[in-house]
């Protein structure tokens, strides 16, 4: 969402608390995330979801948009509502992916270590980090399918 469709949406949320979904999609010690083309820093891939949409279809779609990648295998990590920015219930999947890595106009894919994404994370995906991204919290044995 954009800086000028957040600052709206977040003072008038006509449709409601909106349903997102991120993947977490791990390469050793690195996660996929997207740099961001509207400067609001990192997030990992995704994003809303359309009304008729399941949850592992929006992830697809977001993923693919954003990254070029295609999910081949998903797992729910956690989903939780969040009021930080706008009202919106966050689902987040543990991914595995395939295919070539491409930008988008929303930003630049890249790989980032847990510590810079605790500083520049969107704080509506900071609880993704803290609670499931520690050494303890994740699986290791996430395998990115090149």
């Amino acid at each position: 969402m954009s800086r000028t469709g957040l600052a709206f949406y977040s003072r008038l949320p006509i449709f409601g608390r909106l349903h997102a979904c991120v993947a977490v999609i791990r390469d050793q010690e690195n996660f996929l995330v997207i740099e961001r083309s509207d400067g609001r820093g990192l997030s990992f891939p995704g994003g809303l979801a359309f009304p008729w949409e399941s949850a592992e279809d929006a992830l697809a779609r977001e993923v693919r948009e954003e990254t070029g990648l295609i999910v081949t295998k998903s797992r729910l990590l956690l989903r939780y509502d969040s009021s930080v920015e706008i009202l919106v219930n966050l689902t987040a999947f543990e991914a595995e992916v395939s295919g070539e890595l491409r930008g988008s106009w929303e930003g630049t894919p890249c790989w980032r270590p847990r510590s810079e994404l605790l500083q520049r994370i969107l704080p509506s995906q900071r609880r993704i980090v803290q609670d499931f991204l520690s050494p303890e919290g994740f699986p290791t044995s996430v395998v990115i399918d090149r």
